[in-house]
């Protein structure tokens, strides 16, 4: 049965039914709230599934293995699969609710002896849980707002005052939309609850508005137009500010105030630390807004045009308002009163500047990260005069900008990763003439915070895809050490009982060994595969009988092929070891010169080690009988037999070998130098620094510094083995970086050539804001110690 058209009819028919029982006015008020809120709701979840897919990513690299790493890539994968029947689900949910507006709930008030019982899981009690708390924040939040909303829609559908859940746009009725939707996603209870934090900040949290917008609209209809939920607060018809230092009244000190904002708190802090007349706005008549945003513009305009690069840094709040002044008074007559900035203009400049100045302290040295951030001075500073909103929200969409950009700027262009992407410094471009061009107002911003992080969210799924390949390998090939290594173990244990020599001996150890490493790579030791393999072996020693050379020469043709031998030189290989010699030939007729005797009948076929045991040019052997001569096995069938003389000999083929590169192996230079230099011990301090590395998660971040350059260079720990101790380090762009051991890491952090880099907190953006703050509080200090 197809469950969506069952869905969608239960859905089409509840809300027939709420059409019928309710009067036209209401069915008229809904029609125009629903996509109202509707408008609203839409950009919130995406912006919360956004923060949630950067939330995961973050999580990914902060993993402490590869399994935690991979969950987190498969629940960014499920988010985009299932972002549509999310959206769907949520908004089918909140459209039920509309349509049961003022139904009562049956089941609260069922008895509760009369309520069915069942178990919960532990992840469906968190998630309840999480949502409950949730809701409960929200609506602490926005408690005078849901009140005015819970008695003017009881009003409209002829109802009980609305509360939690009934009220589909309260608090409690968008989490119950969301545990409809986070169905959708099948997320386990972590990640679940990484999207309830992220869908309380970018829908819980602000939506003020929604709410503002609802009760204007059912205001605006005449619905409870004196609905006050508290009584207003009385204030005094005349406060008089008291000078500084003097006591407020007892009137004016029992009257409520506004709560003071950060741009008040910073501008008090400013004034406390300026000193005789630094800093005060000029004389004469103070600039409008409007005519201070033009000065704004103008000077961008001037600044546009301007090519040279010292004229593109950062400026100081005393070069801005010089700059300001000029565009205020440019074309005024002689004599005429002049046009300057208002106190908390002038602040606002000054503080704007000295935010720039602290972002650009924290960012690397190189072009591109300032002159991105000097071209978005201005029109920041114009959005700050414009809304004291970017000092006093953190989550104001100018501010997110400011700090979006300048962290892309800083990783991306100038960081110790190598060349910047210039893909990424076209945009920044770009979106910095938006920002000059069009008038500041908090919907530009949005736009423009949605396409850098759209921007950078494929930048960092591209990184992603190119570190999983690179860990991918890096695990194959340790899979493969593991593998060659025990293949070099039971190799060993047979040489201890039966040693080869000459091109047997460079044969096992330079290609059969690949070939006992890769089958037990791809089987198992357990395998009937590799067990034939190891038989294979004990036959080419001589432990074991030879039932049928023919097959034998043919099994190790088809082993060194399986490893990339070329079948010629396969064949020649295997026909050498097995198939040309004379069957009278023994390990001692081709180690010493032989003796010509009588003919003899010929012996049963002796041991293909004795018949390959020399790594010099076979000797020939005497004439023997026509019966004697023949080969200990035909060739197989449909091959052409090669006669003797046109094989290579055992020192040639034994050359061949030893130069031919091993599968997986490192280039032979590198090898040899590894083989070469003998590993020392650890020391103390490189002992603890050893087992600290080996409990680090992945996502770690190191800094290397070149010792013959100085030139430092920035590699995130993606991966390394417990085992053998192998790390892959990669670039922020998920190229592969550095190679190294843990005991030489550990070396070379003892040497300080490596360092470990403490994991990240705050934002560039945050600790600018932190250095700034605590600079005015330092600077106002003595002025304040200073006072009677």
């Amino acid at each position: 049965m197809d469950a969506e058209p069952q869905h969608r009819h239960s859905t089409s028919a509840a809300a027939g039914r709420a059409r019928g029982r309710w009067p036209a006015r209401t069915q008229r008020l809904l029609g125009v709230i629903g996509p109202l809120c509707a408008q609203w709701l839409e950009p919130a979840l995406q912006q919360c599934l956004e923060q949630f897919d950067h939330a995961l990513y973050l999580q990914a690299e902060r993993s402490r293995n590869h399994i935690e790493q991979q969950h987190c890539f498969d629940s960014r994968t499920r988010l985009q699969l299932q972002r549509t029947a999310f959206m769907q689900a949520y908004a089918d949910q909140l459209r039920s609710g509309f349509a049961r507006l003022g139904e009562e709930d049956s089941a609260a008030d069922e008895a509760p002896e009369h309520q069915p019982l069942s178990l919960l899981g532990r992840g469906e009690q968190e998630l309840t849980v999480a949502l409950d708390k949730l809701a409960a924040r929200g609506e602490a939040r926005h408690g005078q707002s849901l009140t005015e909303l819970a008695y003017r829609f009881a009003v409209l559908v002829g109802a009980a005052p609305l509360e939690g859940a009934a009220l589909p746009i309260a608090p409690g009725g968008l989490t119950e939309a969301m545990r409809a939707a986070i169905a959708t996603l099948d997320l386990p209870v972590e990640h679940q609850v990484l999207l309830l934090q992220a869908f309380e900040q970018a829908v819980v949290a602000v939506a003020g508005p929604l709410y503002g917008a609802v009760n204007a609209q059912l205001l605006g209809d005449g619905l409870l137009p004196q609905l006050r939920p508290y009584a207003p607060p009385r204030v005094a018809p005349a406060v008089r500010t008291a000078p500084a230092g003097e006591a407020p009244s007892g009137d004016a000190a029992g009257a409520p105030q506004a709560p003071i904002t950060v741009l008040e708190t910073l501008r008090d802090l400013l004034a406390q630390g300026r000193t005789g007349a630094g800093g005060a706005a000029a004389a004469g008549r103070a600039a409008t807004p409007d005519e201070l945003q033009a000065a704004l513009g103008a000077l961008q305009q001037h600044l546009a045009q301007v090519t040279d690069q010292a004229s593109r840094e950062l400026r100081s709040a005393q070069r801005l308002r010089d700059e300001l002044l000029l565009q205020l008074n440019a074309g005024k007559p002689a004599g005429a009163v002049a046009t300057g900035l208002s106190p908390e203009q002038d602040d606002t400049v000054e503080l704007v500047a000295m935010l720039f100045e602290q972002i650009g302290r924290q960012l690397h040295h190189g072009p591109h990260a300032r002159s991105v951030l000097s071209d978005l001075q201005l029109p920041m500073l114009r959005m700050a005069v414009n809304d004291r909103g970017f000092f006093d929200q953190q989550g104001h969409p100018a501010r997110r900008l400011l700090g979006a950009v300048a962290e892309a700027a800083n990783d991306w262009l100038d960081g110790p990763d190598g060349e910047a992407d210039h893909l990424l410094a076209a945009r920044l471009r770009q979106l910095v003439e938006r920002a000059r061009i069009e008038p500041p107002s908090a919907g530009l911003y949005t736009s423009l915070l949605a396409d850098i992080e759209h921007h950078l969210g494929q930048l960092s799924r591209r990184a992603q895809t190119a570190e999983r390949r690179h860990v991918e390998a890096m695990q194959g090939r340790e899979r493969l050490d593991l593998a060659r290594h025990r293949a070099g173990e039971l190799l060993a244990e047979r040489f201890a009982a039966h040693p080869p020599r000459g091109l047997l001996r460079t044969l096992l150890d330079r290609a059969w060994a690949d070939v006992l490493a890769l089958t037990l790579l791809q089987h198992g030791e357990d395998s009937a595969d590799f067990a034939q393999r190891l038989h294979v072996t004990d036959q080419l020693l001589g432990s074991a009988p030879v039932e049928d050379a023919d097959q034998l020469r043919r099994e190790v043709q088809a082993g060194l092929q399986q490893i990339g031998m070329h079948a010629e030189e396969a064949g020649q290989v295997a026909m050498r070891l097995i198939g040309k010699e004379p069957p009278a030939t023994s390990f001692a007729s081709l180690a010493t010169p032989p003796v010509v005797e009588a003919p003899a009948p010929a012996p049963a076929p002796a041991p293909v080690a004795a018949v390959a045991s020399t790594d010099a040019a076979p000797v020939p052997a005497p004439a023997a009988p026509p019966a004697a001569a023949a080969s200990v096995s035909a060739p197989a069938p449909g091959e052409a037999s090669q006669p003797a003389a046109e094989l290579p000999s055992a020192t040639d083929l034994a050359l061949r070998l030893k130069q031919r590169q091993r599968l997986g192996e490192p280039p032979r230079a590198k090898a040899a130098a590894a083989a070469d230099d003998p590993e020392p011990p650890l020391g103390p301090q490189e002992a603890r620094l050893h087992n600290r590395l080996r409990q680090l998660p992945y996502g770690t971040w190191f800094e290397f510094t070149d010792p013959a350059t100085g030139e430092v260079s920035r590699r995130k720990l993606a991966w390394f083995s417990p085992v053998t101790g192998n790390s892959l380090f990669v670039t922020r762009r998920g190229q592969r970086g550095e190679e190294l051991n843990l005991r030489k890491l550990a070396r070379s952090m003892a040497s300080g050539q490596v360092r470990e880099l403490p994991p990240p907190g705050d934002g560039l953006l945050d600790r600018a804001w932190h250095s700034l703050t605590r600079n005015l509080r330092r600077d106002a200090a003595p002025a304040s110690g200073a006072r009677p």
